[in-house]
């Protein structure tokens, strides 16, 4: 990973206008993942857009970090079944032709 492709934190929590307790909470609770660079801790741009979701998520709908974590479970059981069920139509073509 370059470093170029990390976010400070700090930079976060201004860019959002949000405590860094949140960010915290969402590493202690395991939903982030925090990268340290010089005493800095830094976030991985390929993350930023769950970041964004877990902020609305707790912002416009008041979840904790237990139901932040949650919804991610669904949205990921959600996206294995969607393959799963492509996957299926796409060997019940075969049949069919």
């Amino acid at each position: 990973m370059k470093d170029t492709h990390l976010i400070p934190v700090p930079r976060l929590c201004t860019h959002y206008q949000i405590e860094m307790s949140f960010f915290d909470g969402l590493n202690d609770y395991g939903l982030i993942e925090y990268i340290t660079i010089e005493k800095t801790y830094c976030i991985h741009q390929d993350k930023i857009a769950d970041v964004e979701k877990m902020i609305r998520l707790h912002q416009d709908l008041h979840l904790n970090f237990e139901g932040i974590d949650t919804v991610f479970n669904l949205l990921d059981k959600i996206e294995t079944l969607q393959s799963e069920l492509h996957a299926t139509q796409n060997r019940l073509k075969l049949f069919e032709e």
